[in-house]
């Protein structure tokens, strides 16, 4: 992964939550240095407030708490100014908040050995497979991992959706699944974002075009996964979607435009469907949480969703429009408990179910986690390792879930 030493990362995803673009540009452009621009921020706020301003407190999001940090992750203060708002200056240019988005949407990493680990290890008789799928609008390369108990006996299929800047390789060692895929005896599909589609390899979940059954990402996705339905003895009862941040989103949306083709979806850090339609409202959903489209499926996709309550990348009130898309209008009873983790996590778990018996939602709250896969290992990037399992237990809750209406 690239090094930006001179760029405040904290400062720019502070600019960027306030709408300052342009600012936010010219200190990834390396154009002004970050304290000088710190300074005139502050100036600013301050002519505006009729006070000086505090200092803005740096983002810690990947490291695990310590006597350091205070033992808490912290996020940067909200500001609110007490004079009339100035006059906007001009929106900067779409292509100018696509790539301020793409930084943004970058996670703040620990970087060690992950970032320069061999592709994933293989058990005897196991496959790594590198494929690719192409429809009439676009294509994408993929990985799928064949666990060696496979004989031709129809299997689930699992579609892991990774994060940005994340790859299939990546995302395969630090959330572990290729080897639950070992354990339990399934296939797992990591489809790979382009990065001519997307500079940060972020699926574009903000796009309205990509948030529709047959068009865009979805149905490149869901191709993907009917191909290996095709090629592969799965199945097609048991076919599942989960993914992280981005991919979470991506997830979203996938159970609600293809219910017929995924039981049951996984959503790590991420955003209801619809939660965005265009770059600058998935700023503010980002931000302040967005509010998911309406569904035309009675019967939503069950759900299971995991986020962090100290998450600075994906406000965690995201989690909660999930939680309500998941739903759909079906009546629920919740039941919630609480525990914590081996390594320290408090969190706490509410299960929805709906009049007719059916368990629709699973919500996992983190407490005190950022913006990182629950229990993954260090050998990935954005885990925190020291959480509860989030592999394993989507796993529990997908085998709890069956397609009846599915088709290949």
């Amino acid at each position: 992964m690239k090094a930006f030493p001179t760029i405040d990362m904290a400062e720019v995803t502070r600019l960027t939550r306030e709408g300052r673009l342009d600012e936010a540009m010219r200190l990834l452009r390396g154009e002004r240095d970050a304290d000088a621009l710190t300074k005139q921020s502050s100036s600013d706020e301050s002519s505006q407030s009729g006070a000086g301003a505090d200092a803005t407190p740096s983002i810690i999001d990947m490291q695990p708490p310590s006597a350091a940090n205070g033992g808490a992750w912290t996020a940067p203060p909200v500001r609110e100014s007490s004079t009339a708002t100035p006059a906007s200056p001009p929106p900067a240019p779409a292509s100018t908040q696509r790539a301020t988005l793409d930084r943004v949407l970058k996670p703040r990493m620990r970087v060690g050995a992950s970032a320069m680990s061999p592709s994933v290890e293989l058990p005897s008789g196991a496959r790594w497979e590198e494929r690719s799928y192409a429809n009439a609008g676009d294509s994408r390369d993929y990985r799928l991992y064949v666990p060696a108990a496979y004989d031709g006996t129809p299997m689930p299929l699992l579609v892991m959706l990774h994060g940005c800047t994340q790859t299939p390789d990546d995302f395969a060692r630090g959330t572990r699944m290729n080897e639950l895929a070992e354990e339990q005896g399934f296939l797992v599909a990591y489809p790979a974002q382009s990065q001519t589609a997307n500079a940060s390899k972020c699926w574009n979940w903000f796009n309205a075009d990509d948030q529709q059954r047959d068009r865009g990402e979805p149905a490149l996705i869901a191709g993907i996964t009917r191909e290996i339905l095709r090629d592969f003895a799965i199945d097609p009862r048991r076919v599942y979607v989960a993914g992280l941040s981005a991919g979470g989103a991506m997830a979203a949306i996938l159970g609600a435009t293809y219910p017929d083709l995924y039981a049951a979806i996984g959503v790590h850090s991420g955003l209801a469907r619809g939660a965005a339609s265009d770059i600058p409202s998935a700023f503010a959903a980002m931000r302040n949480g967005g509010v998911p489209a309406t569904r035309s499926n009675a019967h939503s996709t069950p759900t299971i969703i995991f986020h962090g309550d100290a998450d600075t990348t994906v406000n965690p009130l995201n989690a909660e429009q999930v939680a309500l898309d998941a739903k759909g209008g079906a009546h629920t009873t919740r039941q919630t408990k609480a525990g914590s983790s081996v390594g320290g996590v408090a969190y706490s778990v509410g299960v929805e179910t709906a009049d007719d018996g059916r368990i629709v939602l699973e919500q996992w709250t983190l407490h005190g986690a950022g913006h990182a896969w629950s229990g993954g290992s260090p050998n990935g990037s954005f885990v925190e390792p020291r959480g509860p399992d989030a592999s394993r237990e989507m796993l529990r809750f997908f085998n709890g879930h069956a397609n009846a209406s599915a088709r290949s």
